[in-house]
């Protein structure tokens, strides 16, 4: 491989689809440099990336690695489609999964099963499902912070991340939701979940860069805090102890996303319930999402002559 094929999407495509059972196993592979890639960013995140830094990791030649991969930007979607399969190995255990493990959503005292989760159950389990896909999805960003670094809308999809977008559609699957509602849904949760791993990113690599720790770089802001009492909304917190226990950030925000769409589909599920009161058929939703009062212009206009005539 040459690196002229770096700006190719096509190419892209087939490094990312490849059949990495038939690469060679001695020597240096594809596979091999991608593993290798994804401990050097763990370590030093995305910034510390390069093609020359994997290669001395490797013990080869940068020129070595062009063989197999012609730029960083690809090497990068290989990256993460690589460690998106580790996801997929606890995904495909199935909706149950959630009991399994310390990191369960029934465990805690935010259990999923203690508030509006288990009605939802109850219709299907859209929700369970949901919550154990972005928390799966969470897990994988703390365990390799830089996937919430890749950024940018042109990045290409490989097997494993289709797969896991594939999962996380299919758990809507069924419910009363439009089939654009749920697409967007499935792109709110992961901008979410990425948003708050992004934060974490950015944590670690100024805690890498100064040797401080968050806590204490904002323990040490005496001199900010004590300018801080003129300001009534925030006093009043502090001294109500707003801050003392905080709210897990992913946590409080996934359950109430979540909450705005279980809140969606109920009332997408009434108003499908809902009949013409002129033939009884079921009401289907507009597709502007407002409400039918009748099923047809037909049933709309025989409900109004039969009003005219009892006048």
């Amino acid at each position: 491989m040459t690196r002229g094929v770096a700006g190719d999407p096509d190419h892209g495509v087939e490094l990312l689809w490849r059949d990495a059972e038939r690469e060679p196993r001695p020597g240096l592979s594809l596979g091999r440099i991608v593993r290798a890639a994804v401990e050097l960013a763990d370590a030093e995140g995305l910034e510390g990336l390069s093609m020359r830094k994997v290669a001395d990791r490797l013990g080869f030649t940068t020129m070595s690695l062009y063989r197999h991969v012609p730029g960083r930007d690809q090497l990068v979607d290989l990256m993460r489609d690589e460690v998106l399969g580790e996801a997929l190995v606890t995904a495909s255990d199935g909706p149950d999964a959630a009991s399994d493990g310390p990191d369960a959503a029934s465990d805690g005292p935010d259990a999923a099963s203690d508030g509006p989760d288990a009605a939802s159950d109850a219709d299907g389990g859209w929700r369970g499902r949901l919550e154990e896909a972005a928390r799966r999805a969470w897990e994988l960003r703390m365990r390799h912070p830089w996937l919430a670094e890749v950024r940018g809308s042109r990045h290409l999809p490989g097997p494993n991340a289709v797969a896991h977008y594939d999962h996380m559609l299919g758990a809507l699957t069924g419910t009363a939701l439009r089939p654009s509602e749920v697409v967007a849904v499935v792109g709110l949760l992961g901008r979410f979940v990425d948003a708050e791993a992004l934060l974490l990113a950015e944590t670690r690599r100024e805690e890498r860069r100064s040797g401080v720790s968050e806590e204490e770089w904002w323990g040490a802001r005496g001199s900010l805090y004590e300018r801080l009492d003129r300001y009534p909304a925030l006093s009043r917190l502090w001294e109500t102890g707003g801050w003392d226990d905080p709210e897990d950030s992913f946590t409080f925000g996934l359950r109430r996303l979540l909450d705005g769409v279980e809140m969606l589909i109920r009332e997408r599920d009434e108003s499908r319930d809902e009949r013409c009161p002129e033939c009884g058929t079921l009401l289907q939703t507009a597709p502007s999402g407002r409400p039918r009062v009748y099923c047809s212009r037909a049933c709309q206009q025989r409900a109004y002559r039969k009003r005219r005539s009892a006048d």
